[in-house]
């Protein structure tokens, strides 16, 4: 593996601030590794190297960057997210060979923040599910097993990090689809609080539920990202300002949390007992911080049929035209999914968005006591990357084929910022994440506490890895 390849991102991006290293270096170590590791991976489906090349000599760097500023370092997008003269293809085959001739203003900020993109990482198809396979680009495989899934819906961008194809990768996330990947792993994804990444132009661009966010081998490389991406844009009425101090500064100057409330299953979810082995242990670095941990009591029982709801009706609004005119080309979960979007009533939709205020309500208001809230990221370990959704867990059978993502989706329902930082592994070998959440738009105090935790788990090294196969 080129030395070049271990590299956090803020080191490369510090390395060609110093001029040690070029972006057409970094785009060769890039492709050499793509060349060496996504063959047995399969995360990054789509190439435009030759792209990238020609960007990085256009280049002309700003006398006075702003944070998050990336020098030409070279990075990754989901194949949700359009790229100008890129093939995108949203994991469908009604979009196979689509290029779309402008990007997304989420891509063009990063692009104008001295970012390169090298490749589309895989997703499922329309980011439907947290299991990554699709028509057109097939499977994507974890690293640490290639028999095993890396979850979803930001699967590729997850592995392209943990196997070292790229340095940053951007994603998205509804029910989990940058948390999950993430705990799969080993590396660390961040979903931002609506409106903290501005992105379109959207068919439905006031809607909080689906964000776009960071993904980086370590908490430190997130908040880089997230400084890139993060700032208001015309384009995207609900984007915010960015903050007077940057996220990266936020993480760099961590104090340990004073109080976090922990739940190991939000009393909604089976988990799976390598993963109660794995978190258990991992909650002893914050008592050796001196923090305190205290048993949640928000009562998340309205959680799954609150999101079952509501993105029932954002699937219908999104895709039910597709349902109409390209049917027979549509995965079965998504016919279903968009067929209850279209059968539910103006009461069930009310009834669905009164119960998640009432959630957010009760769940914002224990910030008041604390500083974070700490769950397992997700109820199970990596499983078959040939089962298309987990349909029972610990005896406990599942309703839907989101159903098992419950530990992720009923916190998306808060709109708080949540990241999942790996802490431990399986003893086969699988990484396990920690699901942190900070208050409202409390990204700088969530990287903060989980940077304090990286830091003492001793995890931030552990990966890039080259795909292990199985093991008999």
């Amino acid at each position: 593996m080129n030395e070049l390849i271990r590299l956090s991102a803020s080191e490369a991006v510090a390395r060609l601030k110093a001029g040690d290293v070029t972006p057409l270096d970094l785009i060769d170590a890039a492709a050499g590794q793509i060349a060496a590791a996504d063959g047995a991976v399969n995360a990054l489906p789509t190439l435009c190297l030759d792209r990238a090349r020609d960007h990085a000599k256009r280049l002309k760097h700003p006398d006075d960057p702003p944070p998050g500023y990336l020098w030409g370092l070279p990075v990754a997008i989901k194949d949700l997210t359009e790229v100008a003269g890129v093939r995108t293809t949203f994991g469908s085959t009604i979009f196979a060979d689509h290029v779309p001739e402008r990007s997304d203003a989420m891509v063009e900020r990063i692009e104008g923040r001295g970012g390169v993109v090298v490749a589309k990482a895989n997703t499922p198809e329309f980011g439907a599910g947290a299991q990554t396979f699709n028509e057109v680009s097939g499977v994507t495989r974890n690293p640490w097993n290639t028999a095993m899934t890396p979850g979803g819906s930001s699967g590729g961008s997850a592995v392209a990090l943990a196997t070292g194809q790229v340095w940053l990768a951007q994603g998205s996330d509804m029910g989990g689809s940058l948390r999950i990947p993430a705990s799969f792993t080993g590396v660390v994804g961040l979903r931002p609080s609506p409106g903290r990444v501005p992105h379109g132009p959207s068919a439905l661009p006031f809607l909080p539920n689906s964000v776009e966010g960071p993904m980086g081998r370590t908490v430190g490389d997130v908040a880089l990202f997230l400084d890139t991406m993060a700032g208001h844009m015309a384009v995207d009425p609900i984007s915010l300002p960015a903050p007077a101090t940057s996220f990266a500064a936020a993480a760099a100057n961590a104090r340990p949390p004073k109080r976090i409330a922990f739940s190991m299953d939000m009393g909604i979810s089976p988990i799976h007992r390598d993963v109660r082995a794995a978190v258990e242990p991992a909650l002893a670095h914050f008592r050796a911080m001196g923090t305190e941990i205290v048993e949640s009591a928000v009562d998340f029982s309205c959680a799954e049929p609150v999101f079952q709801v509501i993105r029932a009706a954002q699937f219908a609004a999104t895709h039910g035209d597709k349902l109409k005119t390209h049917r027979d080309q549509l995965k079965p979960e998504m016919v279903w999914n968009i067929e209850k979007g279209l059968a539910l009533t103006a009461d069930e939709i009310g009834r669905a968005e009164r119960q998640r205020a009432d959630l957010f309500q009760r769940f914002q208001a224990q910030f008041a006591d604390i500083d974070l809230f700490v769950t397992p990221t997700v109820n199970t370990p990596p499983f078959d990357a040939d089962t298309r959704y987990l349909e029972e867990l610990e005896g406990v059978a599942f309703d839907s084929y989101i159903s098992w993502l419950i530990m992720t989706f009923a916190l998306t329902l808060t709109t708080c910022p949540a990241i999942s930082v790996p802490c431990g592994f399986t003893t086969g070998g699988l990484p396990v994440g920690l699901q942190l959440v900070g208050p409202q738009r409390g990204e700088a105090a969530l990287l903060a506490g989980a940077a304090v935790f990286e830091q003492a788990t001793g995890l931030a090294g552990a990966t890039p890895i080259m795909p292990r196969e199985p093991v008999a």
